[in-house]
């Protein structure tokens, strides 16, 4: 089994705004869903749409960065792997529910969000910052430079 593959990537809008709990150690952990849809047409030519909703659990420092930076409608890649999980329901059956455990986040969808570094689970990603005002240069001595003749035809009805 060395050789197996566990890892799922998204991209897809969240539904709701990151749900964040702390466990009692006090570590983070966000609850978000993500809205993956897709488009086709069918065999008449038809337009076809289709959205798959994958639950996702982050923990720690990507909890919190999510948690922080991410609202619904969201655009968002998220890479992890897929968990499924058996419990059983109030009437008794047995019952499935599968997630992702993210361990990488991508925020997408324009603005400041895409410049941004992904954020990886046990990674750090700063708070943004305001940009930073251009250095100037220092002021250089100034030089005796001789006009050139800008008589060349050109007048004064030039509107700038």
């Amino acid at each position: 089994m060395a050789n197996d593959l566990n890892n799922c990537q998204f991209i897809g809008r969240l539904g709701r705004d990151v749900e964040i709990r702390y466990m009692p150690n006090g570590n983070a952990v966000a609850s978000l869903a993500v809205a993956c849809g897709e488009q086709w047409k069918d065999k008449q030519g038809v337009k076809q749409e289709r959205t798959e909703w994958v639950n996702v659990t982050a923990f720690d420092k990507l909890a919190e960065i999510m948690g922080e930076y991410l609202s619904k409608g969201s655009q968002v890649y998220i890479q992890g792997k897929m968990k499924t999980e058996k419990y059983t329901g109030n009437d008794g059956v047995e019952k499935y529910s599968t997630k992702i455990i993210a361990n990488n986040m991508q925020m997408l969808g324009g603005g400041n969000q895409s410049a941004q570094k992904p954020a990886q689970q046990g990674g750090y990603a700063p708070k943004p910052q305001a940009p930073q005002q251009a250095q100037k240069p220092a002021p250089q001595p100034q030089q005796n430079l001789t006009t050139p003749d800008l008589d060349d035809g050109w007048s004064d009805d030039i509107p700038f």
